[in-house]
């Protein structure tokens, strides 16, 4: 029979209640699967995941895997905070159209990812760049994303030198990956 508020005798029963209620909410804290310690197969499944998000270019969702007080740097920006992120994020796609990402596994331990990446896109007046970079993530126990530094190198290039074909969205699983490219 369900425990009802009007039920309850004094504030003795209702702290028990309380407090079952906070420790049932800790064990069903929201995860980001995979979680630490990474294995090769997980820390690829962790950058195909991560890859997909970015190619949204949504930054509600993408800023979701990351904690409320992660820590950034992406070239000369230090977001700190899920909202810093999610505002940087929006300047980014606001000015980088035609984003399309590829994101490879350099290294990993148990809980940090090393990723190399290129990027592709053009600004509002059609030029076109292509982007290299790699970025160092750590984790928490949770699977969500504390600390992100990326460091970017800018190549501009032709339109009829792009490589990134696929449609806006998620890059197919028969695309050729990052190091097909030869980058």
């Amino acid at each position: 029979m369900p425990l009802h508020w009007h039920d309850l005798n004094n504030t003795e029963d209702e702290s028990y209640i309380l407090n079952e209620l906070a420790q049932a909410m800790e064990t069903r804290m929201e995860q980001k699967l995979p979680l630490p310690p990474f294995t090769m197969e997980t820390a690829i499944q962790k950058i195909r995941m991560a890859e997909d998000a970015w190619n949204t270019r949504d930054p509600e969702k993408v800023s979701l895997v990351y904690t409320e007080d992660t820590v950034w740097r992406n070239r000369a920006e230090f977001p700190n905070g899920r909202e810093q992120v999610k505002e940087f994020l929006r300047r980014k796609w606001a000015k980088e159209l035609d984003y399309r990402l590829i994101k490879e596994l350099w290294a990993f331990t148990d809980n940090r990812i090393a990723v190399r990446f290129a990027y592709e896109c053009h600004d509002d007046s059609g030029n076109w760049t292509r982007s290299f970079g790699n970025e160092n993530w750590e984790f928490n126990e949770n699977g969500f994303m504390m600390r992100r530094f990326a460091s970017i190198n800018d190549l501009p290039i032709k339109e009829i030198e792009r490589k990134f074909f696929w449609p806006l969205g998620r890059r197919p699983d028969d695309h050729p990956a990052l190091s097909d490219f030869g980058f």
